[in-house]
């Protein structure tokens, strides 16, 4: 990575055309953790292809906007966890388990009837695919070990912990091999560590360091108040965030547009690299690039801006696509401002 004041770069997903997914399905419910093959409008024979070409369109659209880091805009995903989490053996996908989302309603999740192990990879051909297609710094998302272990029925483990801990050994093979295959960044998303912060502090900490235990390369963490589209208040707070001063990343992504968090909680991060969420994803207007700068400048009293990465508060997923460019554009030209400013 270099060492570079206030990089632009996009949290994981950008929106998914309307001729590939059905986003008024997709936007009618809480993001799936099994499968949910019927929001794909195109054939199964010719789905990959047209995957291809929304990643091409999602590339292109970042890199008109100007980012640093560019990602696939998980175009191939129905969730940002569910196609991972369901690729991998003990789990049984055809007859799913329920739980409690973030919210407190039900789901439904993978069942886990055996011990969780990684078959073979699962986005290794996406970060091949997305290195060909930009000369930019790349960067792909996986789920977290803490945050599959509950979104899913454990009808197998003794305890949550042993199952987080398989689910990790999964996520660290993965991590191994799409840096090997090109990514420079590989983020692990972790909302539930916010969501459940006393079990994240028995066990789920623990977990996320087994994923990332001897990986060298660069690694963030995503933590967050969930999707802006669907749980719309923010707490003035993260109830889990300074416990990642101990984590074995070298990023960790928050979200401060819609939140207005109090950013002296940055102060209990000196060795992390921020990345700095300064979009508002609850609203499609579109920030002017004096707001996003103002964003920013909060955040410099408490961290260098050689140790910021701004990008927007979440993914993008369920915003329009021409208002997901605007923000990205705004959000660009912002940065441009206060890298001038700190120059």
């Amino acid at each position: 990575m270099p060492d570079s004041p206030l990089l632009t770069s996009l949290v994981g997903s950008y929106p998914q055309p309307h001729w590939l997914i059905d986003r008024a399905k997709l936007a009618g419910g809480f993001p799936p953790r099994v499968r949910a093959e019927e929001l794909w409008r195109i054939s199964p024979e010719h789905l990959l292809e047209a995957q291809d070409d929304a990643t091409l369109l999602a590339i292109r659209d970042q890199e008109a906007a100007g980012l640093d880091i560019v990602t696939d805009g998980e175009a191939r995903r129905e969730s940002y966890s569910n196609r991972f989490a369901t690729a991998l053996e003990g789990v049984d996908i055809d007859n799913p388990g329920t739980a409690l989302d973030r919210t407190g309603h039900p789901n439904p999740v993978p069942r886990v009837v055996g011990p969780v192990k990684r078959r073979e990879p699962v986005m290794v051909r996406d970060v091949e695919f997305l290195k060909a297609n930009t000369d930019r710094l790349v960067k792909i998302t996986v789920p977290g070990p803490f945050t599959m272990s509950q979104q899913a029925q454990n009808d197998a483990y003794e305890s949550e912990e042993q199952l987080a801990l398989d689910y990790a050994a999964a996520v660290r093979e993965e991590i191994i091999d799409l840096h090997e295959a090109g990514a420079d960044i590989v983020q692990v998303d972790e909302p539930y560590m916010q969501a459940r912060p006393e079990k994240a502090r028995e066990h789920g900490l623990e977990a996320l360091n087994a994923a990332l235990e001897g990986i060298d390369e660069a690694t963030a963490i995503h933590i967050c108040f969930g999707y802006a589209a669907i749980v719309h208040e923010r707490p003035s707070g993260y109830s889990f965030l300074p416990e990642l001063e101990s984590c074995h990343c070298d990023q960790i992504s928050i979200e401060t547009a819609q939140s207005s968090l109090d950013l002296s909680v940055l102060e209990e991060l000196p060795s992390k690299t921020i990345i700095l969420g300064v979009i508002d994803l609850n609203t499609n207007e579109v920030e002017t690039a004096d707001t996003v700068a103002e964003r920013i400048r909060r955040a410099l009293p408490y961290k260098a801006a050689e140790s910021i990465v701004v990008a927007p508060d979440c993914g993008m997923k369920y915003l329009p696509r021409d208002v997901a460019l605007g923000k990205l554009r705004s959000m660009v030209e912002g940065a441009h401002i206060v890298r001038a400013e700190a120059a």
